[in-house]
């Protein structure tokens, strides 16, 4: 089993890298391009028949309480297959 979770900062956390991105498209004459936000993922490969269910409790912990800053950050969990 295969997860991506998905890390990116708060809608109301200003995103310097975001805006510094946003800046350069728009340079490099992509005029229609309005906003940037950057974040990360991560993909996590679990063992052989783990189980789904305590997957989904484990991984929703480990983005909260590891790969996030609950402060700054929101985070989301994708089971790939």
């Amino acid at each position: 089993m295969k997860v991506r979770v998905y890390v990116s900062l708060k809608p109301t956390v200003l995103d310097p890298q975001g805006q510094t991105i946003c800046a350069a498209l728009v340079s490099h004459g992509h005029q229609s391009v309005a906003a940037v936000r950057q974040g990360k993922f991560f993909d996590i490969v679990l063992t052989e028949g783990a189980d789904r269910a305590r997957a989904e409790q484990e991984m929703d912990q480990i983005a909260r309480d590891v790969l996030s800053n609950p402060v700054i950050e929101e985070y989301r969990v994708e089971f790939l297959d």
